[in-house]
């Protein structure tokens, strides 16, 4: 007979990974699934961390917070979680390598996955000089010639945004989607140029971004650069498997104390959550659902 695991937290990211820590201090059984294809992979550096003023990337911060729980008896497994199910108050979850965990709590950090178009050079910028949040990095691109690659109003709207730390800005439509008019005048109040061509190649010398080569072969020089697509997956499904009530927009909503669903037993934190995306409310989100686990296994025992 399977293992009955006081919590399962699938996904090993941020979110999941503090909540596992917490829940491996207060000693309880617990099992990370995790597919290891989170966001916080990309980012090569967070600088906005209480006692991490140089940065700490997410790759090194995963390994560190895997290293803290499994000292705390926290056990982990790599799959992808497929299927989500309640039966008789247990919870029953399959994995991509066909093995079938159950638990008295579920605990969803699955956060979500960025649209970033496949532009030749662009992968190995991201994170390190080339962005997704303007919350955590917009900081980064003061002083510094910074491209918007992006698409229609979603684009439009992030050169505007981040228009508050940078005056050398160019938004780069890439997907040729067109903005309307108030975006357009916006963009001309602020001087931002606005170019309809797509982007070819991102230029980079490693994780340096350096400018662009765009599709009619002009090329264009810059030292930062931010992308904005819109089309982020969400990925909520398994809690609508277990019957939780997603928003549409495909985020969770929870008790903004305890951090469960409005399903007894399923609780969620991180990016799947209504939230800020920022990695220190993913931090709080998971200990804040730890501590309440915790307290509704007491409450059981």
């Amino acid at each position: 007979m399977a293992l009955l695991y006081d919590c399962l937290i699938i996904g090993g990211g941020i979110a999941g990974l503090q909540a596992a820590i917490q829940l491996g201090r207060y000693r309880h059984t617990i099992l990370v699934i995790d597919s290891n294809s989170g966001r916080s992979n990309i980012c090569r550096a967070y600088h906005n961390i209480l006692g991490w003023p140089d940065g700490v990337s997410g790759p090194d911060l995963r390994r560190m917070g895997r290293a803290q729980a499994e000292a705390c008896g926290v056990e982990f497994v790599q799959a992808e979680v497929t299927h989500a199910s309640l039966h008789d108050e247990t919870f029953r979850v399959e994995t991509s390598t066909g093995a079938i965990h159950q638990a008295k709590n579920i605990l969803i950090a699955t956060g979500l996955v960025d649209r970033i178009p496949d532009i030749e050079g662009i992968h190995s910028c991201l994170g390190a000089s080339v962005y997704v949040c303007p919350d955590c990095d917009g900081y980064e691109i003061i002083g510094h010639p910074t491209v918007v690659i992006g698409s229609g109003d979603i684009g439009a709207h992030m050169a505007l945004t981040l228009s508050y730390w940078c005056d050398d800005l160019t938004y780069i439509d890439h997907e040729r989607t067109g903005i309307d008019s108030a975006h357009r005048e916006e963009l001309q109040n602020k001087r931002i140029p606005y170019i309809d061509v797509p982007v070819q190649q991102v230029l980079a010398d490693g994780p340096a971004v350096s400018g662009v080569e765009l599709a009619n072969g002009r090329r264009m020089q810059f030292e930062r650069g931010f992308v904005a697509f819109g089309g982020n997956v969400v990925r909520s499904q398994l809690a609508v498997d277990l019957g939780v009530t997603v928003l549409k927009n495909k985020h969770i909503p929870v008790d903004a104390r305890t951090k469960e669903t409005n399903v007894q037993g399923v609780w969620a934190a991180g990016d799947v959550v209504a939230h800020s995306e920022q990695v220190t409310i993913s931090m709080g989100d998971g200990a804040q659902a730890a501590i309440w686990i915790h307290k509704r296994l007491m409450k059981h025992s």
